[in-house]
């Protein structure tokens, strides 16, 4: 979409969390394996990526971990930043009820003044997977019988189960990437 705005040479900066996650979460190596998957096999086409561990914990604290998160990579040199759908959200120990609001961390970066005018910030469409195109596109509503959402929780569990998602869902060597550690698990 950059090269869309006329930026020639965008680069595409990849920084997972290199720190301490709650125990279920997937593991870094497991990640960066994955990772360099999906770079290897051209899943971002001709854009240059550069794949860097972000050295931090997850602290599951909602919108002010994003805040964090974007103001480091503010200081790190980014000129745009894609929030995603509920990042770093938890749930209530009494309710198990989202404590946030999944577009709360979004909303909170447009209301940091410092933050809002140092960072493009790149609004995250809702995605899901498409029957009729068999890919991950964009959720038209449009055509909502055509698209199945697909959750990173249905994900993990479905890797869980050594299921295969539909054709076109994720590039196939990053899928037995999550296959296989799953896998791994169990047979501890």
């Amino acid at each position: 979409r950059l090269k869309e705005q006329g930026y020639k040479k965008p680069v595409l900066w990849l920084s997972p969390l290199g720190g301490w996650t709650k125990d279920d979460d997937v593991p870094l190596d497991t990640r960066m394996a994955q990772h360099h998957a999906i770079i290897k096999n051209g899943v971002f086409g001709d854009t240059e990526v550069v794949l860097a561990i972000f050295p931090s914990p997850m602290l599951y604290a909602g919108p002010r971990e994003v805040q964090w998160h974007a103001k480091a990579r503010l200081n790190g040199g980014a000129t745009h930043y894609i929030v995603g759908r509920d990042p770093a959200g938890m749930k209530h120990p009494g309710t198990n009820e989202d404590i946030y609001h999944m577009w709360h961390g979004q909303r909170m970066l447009e209301m940091v003044p410092e933050l809002a005018s140092g960072l493009k910030l790149l609004p995250f469409k809702f995605a899901s997977y498409d029957k009729t195109a068999s890919k991950m596109a964009f959720f038209d509503p449009a055509r909502k019988d055509d698209f199945v959402s697909i959750s990173g929780s249905k994900m993990r569990k479905m890797a869980r189960e050594g299921t295969d998602p539909p054709q076109g869902f994720m590039d196939l060597e990053g899928w037995s990437i999550l296959k296989k550690f799953y896998a791994s698990k169990q047979e501890l």
